[in-house]
């Protein structure tokens, strides 16, 4: 009930002007950087897949390895690319 209280003594001395504006004001700053954080890790994870594939058609032409063997080293990269975008995330 004082909670209450508070919020409404707040709102009525002007109080809810400030939080307005400040929450108008940290809102577009946040949403910004959010965006950038999803533009790096679709990038990150487009790269990680772009190298698997190279890697697959490297790994058959290369070496003696079998198909499953080069497929597992292509699911390998691509889960180190989704690491590295959970990392730019979080």
């Amino acid at each position: 009930m004082q909670t209450k209280n508070f919020i409404r003594t707040l709102w009525a001395g002007g109080g809810g002007v400030l939080v307005a504006g400040l929450l108008a004001v940290s809102g577009p700053g946040f949403a910004t950087e959010q965006a950038q954080e999803r533009r790096e890790g679709r990038d990150v994870k487009q790269d990680s897949k772009q190298a698997a594939r190279q890697n697959k058609v490297d790994c058959k032409q290369e070496s003696n390895k079998s198909n499953a063997e080069c497929r597992q080293d292509k699911r390998d990269t691509k889960q180190e690319g989704r690491e590295q975008k959970r990392d730019i995330k979080h």
